[in-house]
């Protein structure tokens, strides 16, 4: 006779292959960087690449603890992460709730479609001198500006989302008497997340690509504003700083949204 294996044995050694398979992940997406840089400073040193146009790493890294240390990064910084988290908040929260409408009551969703079909091709940026002009030069442009920007991938994936529910979930819902409230909180938003979180992730990357071209034609401060005056200027090591920040942070906006993700809709 074959010998029976012990269910909790073979639970436990599927449990290890699966953090053996996580950890190898890990460390392949923390090698992949690591790998770029050494290239790319292997490259420089040996003058296979211009190092006025490409400087190594290590001048990278040196130039960003200057930069630290006299506070002129924190500064940029700040600014950006300000204007990013404004914009993106006042994007995201009536993208979500003109998107459930959307959904929910199909009058609404053919109204303000047509207005959001002819918007949404128009880049914002295209649009900065008509939100300069209402606006003005101040903050609240460059927060508008990320807005547009943010709102309408977050808009269009929550209606998508909203439309996407299985019509028996409504019907239930109906037969039951459902609240308006109810309609919103327990079957809508539930049903659209997964849609919905996937245009919020696009939604944070566009944002990044927009406060960045925003503070090079219209700040004085901020992270776009370091990398287009360091061009200008020809300070390129200082120009990297701020292209590798804004990599930085795209990356670890997008860990956080996926692990809000994960938290949300764990069956996903």
């Amino acid at each position: 006779m074959k010998d029976i294996k012990n269910p909790i044995e073979t639970e436990k050694q599927e449990w290890r292959k699966q953090q053996t398979k996580r950890r190898l992940k890990t460390w392949l997406t923390i090698f992949s960087p690591i790998c770029l840089l050494l290239i790319w400073q292997f490259l420089s040193q040996s003058g296979l690449i211009d190092a006025r146009f490409f400087p190594p790493p290590t001048a990278i890294i040196s130039t960003f603890i200057e930069l630290l240390t006299s506070g002129e990064l924190f500064h940029h910084i700040n600014i950006s992460l300000f204007r990013i988290f404004a914009g993106f908040l006042l994007g995201v929260i009536p993208g979500v709730i003109i998107g459930l409408c959307m959904g929910l009551y199909a009058p609404i969703r053919h109204f303000i479609s047509p207005l959001i079909m002819a918007l949404m091709p128009i880049p914002t940026l295209a649009l900065l001198p008509i939100i300069l002009i209402i606006f003005g030069i101040g903050e609240m442009s460059k927060v508008v500006t990320i807005a547009g920007s943010v709102f309408f991938p977050v808009v269009i994936n929550t209606v998508a989302g909203v439309i996407s529910i299985d019509s028996i979930y409504l019907d239930v819902a109906k037969n039951y008497g459902a609240s308006r409230k109810d309609f919103f909180l327990k079957i809508a938003l539930p049903g659209s997340l997964p849609v919905m979180l996937e245009g919020i992730q696009m939604g944070q990357a566009i944002a990044l690509l927009t406060i960045v071209a925003a503070e090079m034609m219209g700040a004085r401060s901020g992270i776009g504003y370091l990398i287009w005056t360091s061009y200008s200027a020809f300070l390129l090591k200082e120009m990297f700083v701020g292209l590798i920040l804004i990599s930085f942070f795209g990356y670890i906006f997008s860990l956080l949204l996926r692990g809000l993700q994960r938290k949300l809709i764990p069956w996903r």
